[in-house]
């Protein structure tokens, strides 16, 4: 059971990154703000309480893994990692800026605690086996944790992945799904169709945990569910909000691709206080 306190800390956390998601990617004139909102929760999560990892060492070969399968949710990741202390805050403000190494999409050596590059959609999940089935092999005890978004699922490689993940037992294979519905192109229903998505993820073979993606405890308890799930992998979709915190983004594809406008940052901004002061009272 999560205790309040902690409950707090996760949310005041959140915040935070989603404040560095708006304004980092204000800054730089380009990012994907809508899909990074929505996952914030999903990473400060596992940051914060699920994994095992450490900042002053990244490397560390026992560390749990994350794969950001949607790289383009990079702000995000950026956000989260330099909260939990990888760099530091100040440089989420050289987002997609020229020699910056905070790129558009993640890239590994050059971030600290960026576990794969990330770029071309659908590639994740297998890389995502490779390291679970390489803890195997090595007699290592670390989980490997991928977050796909829920257009991505229309890629071949993700079900080619999945069929492999099953058969070959990867237990210690966590797949987040943020399934907040839309796409570049609009609604995922529309252009093409996932539903009915736990199924599919079923009939490949997986144990599937449908979950509220921006609750803290039910996404504390699918990871601890994973943990005592055996001989199979499983995922999670989680039902999230694209644009979250903010009302005027939320649930609008265009802002999975565009950023605010300085003018549009404050009232952004101010929502966001509010979403804050609301998540609070509601402890």
């Amino acid at each position: 059971m999560i205790s309040k306190e902690k409950l707090r800390e996760l949310i005041e956390i959140a915040y935070r990154v989603r404040r560095h998601v708006l304004e980092s990617t204000t800054l730089a004139g380009s990012g994907h703000p809508g899909g990074s909102l929505s996952c914030v929760d999903i990473l400060v999560a596992l940051y914060f309480h699920v994994m095992r990892h450490d900042p002053k060492n990244p490397n560390w070969p026992e560390r749990d893994r994350l794969v950001l399968s949607k790289g383009h949710a990079a702000p995000a990741l950026y956000g989260v990692l330099a909260e939990a202390g990888y760099f530091p805050v100040e440089e989420l403000k050289s987002l997609r800026k020229f020699g910056s190494r905070l790129q558009g999409h993640p890239v590994r050596g050059t971030v600290p605690g960026v576990e794969h590059s990330s770029g071309s959609l659908g590639n994740g999940l297998a890389i995502g086996n490779g390291m679970a089935l390489a803890a195997r092999i090595d007699g290592r005890s670390y989980r490997v944790y991928v977050l796909l978004g829920d257009g991505e699922c229309q890629e071949g490689l993700v079900w080619e992945a999945a069929m492999f993940a099953s058969h070959y037992k990867i237990d210690n294979l966590v797949a987040f799904v943020d399934r907040n519905g839309l796409q570049i192109d609009g609604p995922t229903e529309r252009v093409m169709s996932l539903e009915p998505l736990a199924a599919k993820w079923r009939a490949f073979g997986w144990e599937v945990i449908e979950i509220d993606g921006h609750d803290f405890p039910s996404i504390i308890e699918a990871c601890e569910k994973a943990k005592k799930t055996k001989g199979r992998p499983t995922a999670i979709i989680c039902h999230l909000i694209k644009g979250r915190g903010i009302h005027f983004m939320e649930w609008v594809a265009g802002y999975h691709g565009k950023t605010l406008s300085p003018s549009d940052l404050p009232k952004a901004l101010a929502e966001l206080e509010e979403w804050r002061r609301e998540e609070i009272a509601g402890l």
